[in-house]
């Protein structure tokens, strides 16, 4: 397997994660609140961060945290007979938000496949 198809199982792979982080995340910060919702949030950030470590691009981040925005709305909607998952606490918003907030932040401040390889976002290093 290349380079290029081993970094899109690594995205594929995390997006799985985002998604089962947002399940986990949902579950566990309204039965355990605060400190629930303080490890539901720690999970989807350290997924976020982790993710665009390992794979040293913003895509890294990206894959994840979409897979968890989007589960995490899919998992705010009811049904027809009226079940929801979420309901309408201070927990529930800090979750939502919050996560939102920690992946856009986590993408934001990801390493570009330019600075990693010395391109012009790099720092500029002392000149000889």
């Amino acid at each position: 397997m290349n380079a290029r198809g081993a970094r899109i199982a690594a995205y594929a792979v995390l997006a799985v994660l985002g998604a089962l982080v947002a399940v986990a995340g949902a579950l566990v910060q309204a039965g355990w609140f605060p400190l629930g919702l303080l490890l539901a949030l720690g999970g989807a950030v350290g997924l976020f961060h982790g993710g665009a470590r390992l794979t040293g691009t913003k895509i890294g981040a990206a894959a994840p945290a979409g897979a968890w925005m989007l589960t995490v709305l899919l998992l705010t909607s009811s049904r027809p007979e009226g079940d929801f998952l979420f309901g309408t606490g201070l927990g529930n918003y800090l979750f939502l938000l919050g996560g939102m907030f920690a992946a856009v932040m986590s993408a934001t401040l990801a390493p570009s496949e330019r600075s990693l390889q010395g391109g012009p976002s790099a720092p500029a290093g002392p000149r000889r």
